[in-house]
């Protein structure tokens, strides 16, 4: 394989409009730099300005609302392109001015903390920003170069390694565990440690770790702030932090009508399975080993929630379980309708969906994902 895989996103100019800002938003190391530089190198007639958010000169001039200064630095640039975006204050500012006075201009930010840069642009470009975001790769984007028999071939891999772009290129499994150590080491915590001025490094990773141990079941912040000892507002402002800087994803409860229904708890998901073992330092191979299930369950939710953002398939996501501990992995509901799934690494562990979601939602459909027909749920083949 060559070391650059295609992304979904290989043409970014579907997205660009006049007047308006294209931001790529994602996790750290996950390829948007690469993305927006290959699509850059295609660009022949074309005058780039090229900037990075850890530049202090370009975080200075872009956050000091000076127009002149500002309008002189993007003179002659027919496209900027900034970044690590979410570094600079008052970003949203500084865009607004560029757009305003240079309609023409073609303006491409990324960044890896979404909220905090979405909010500084929001504001002063409400209806002028087109936001995508960018994850690590996904089997959708693996089968343009692989066939399903490789995919299936490789799920172990997938599993224990993950889908960072460098991870996957890797040439062996000692490379593949010091990307991701590297990953969890230089770069996991960083938008959190110097944009949100969070200062125990220590506390951040012990709370991934314990979260990381239950992935697949609810988490309680009472649990966790007394294992921690710390109080539970810090907890959950933690764990809002790993949401917004894409290194957990959370999945809540579901209720319509029961009163057994549990909807006041969360699961938490890692974005990325390889980061998830690096947290807790297992990156032994899946056979004997105790967590299968919650590998697998974390995987799919991943390439589920990759393929409906990239096919722009529009549902709300959620866990359903009852005080009496029947449950479903996956609930999705879109255009009023319900479907039910679960996650079963070895096909043969099926069956059908709880009594008591039967009678209480009779006209969901349900089904069961196993390693035999994952690449349906998680591709544009119909599942």
């Amino acid at each position: 394989m060559d070391n650059y895989i295609d992304r979904h996103y290989d043409r970014l100019d579907r997205f660009m409009r006049p007047k308006h800002i294209t931001s790529i938003y994602g996790p750290r190391r996950t390829g948007k730099t690469t993305l927006v530089n290959c699509y850059l190198d295609t660009l022949a007639d074309i005058k780039i300005l090229r900037a990075v958010g850890d530049d202090i000169t370009v975080r200075n001039l872009l956050s000091s609302e000076a127009s002149s200064l500002i309008l002189d630095w993007a003179s002659g640039y027919g496209l900027v392109f900034i970044d690590e975006a979410q570094r600079i204050p008052k970003i949203g500012w500084g865009l607004k001015i560029l757009i305003d006075a240079r309609p023409d201009l073609k303006v491409i930010v990324t960044g890896s903390a979404s909220f905090d840069l979405a909010s500084q642009i929001g504001a002063p470009l409400t209806g002028r920003q087109t936001a995508v975001s960018l994850f690590p790769i996904a089997v959708m984007e693996m089968a343009k170069h692989r066939n399903d028999f490789e995919l299936r071939q490789s799920l172990p891999q997938f599993l224990v390694y993950g889908m960072y772009p460098e991870v996957l290129v890797a040439p062996d499994t000692r490379e593949k565990q010091q990307i991701l150590r590297g990953v969890l080491s230089a770069y996991l915590f960083k938008d959190i440690l110097e944009i949100e001025n969070v200062k125990n490094s220590r506390l951040l990773l012990d709370l991934l770790t314990l979260v990381a141990y239950q992935v697949g079941s609810e988490v309680s912040l009472n649990e966790l702030a007394v294992r921690l000892g710390v109080n539970a507002r810090t907890v959950a402002r933690y764990l809002d932090l790993f949401e917004k800087n894409y290194i957990l994803y959370n999945l809540r409860g579901f209720s319509r009508n029961l009163r057994s229904e549990v909807t006041k708890t969360s699961k938490y998901y890692f974005y990325d399975n390889g980061i998830r073992n690096a947290v807790i330092g297992d990156f032994n191979h899946i056979e004997g080993r105790g967590d299968l299930g919650a590998l697998w369950e974390n995987f799919i939710i991943m390439e589920r929630l990759k393929y409906r953002s990239y096919s722009q398939k529009i549902a709300n996501d959620y866990f359903w379980r009852t005080w009496e501990k029947q449950e479903i992995d996956l609930i999705e509901e879109a255009g009023g309708g319900l479907s039910a799934f679960e996650f079963k690494y070895s096909p043969n562990k099926s069956g059908a969906a709880p009594k008591k979601f039967r009678d209480a939602y009779p006209d969901a459909s349900h089904g069961t994902v196993s390693k035999e027909n994952f690449i349906e749920f998680v591709t544009d083949r119909p599942y």
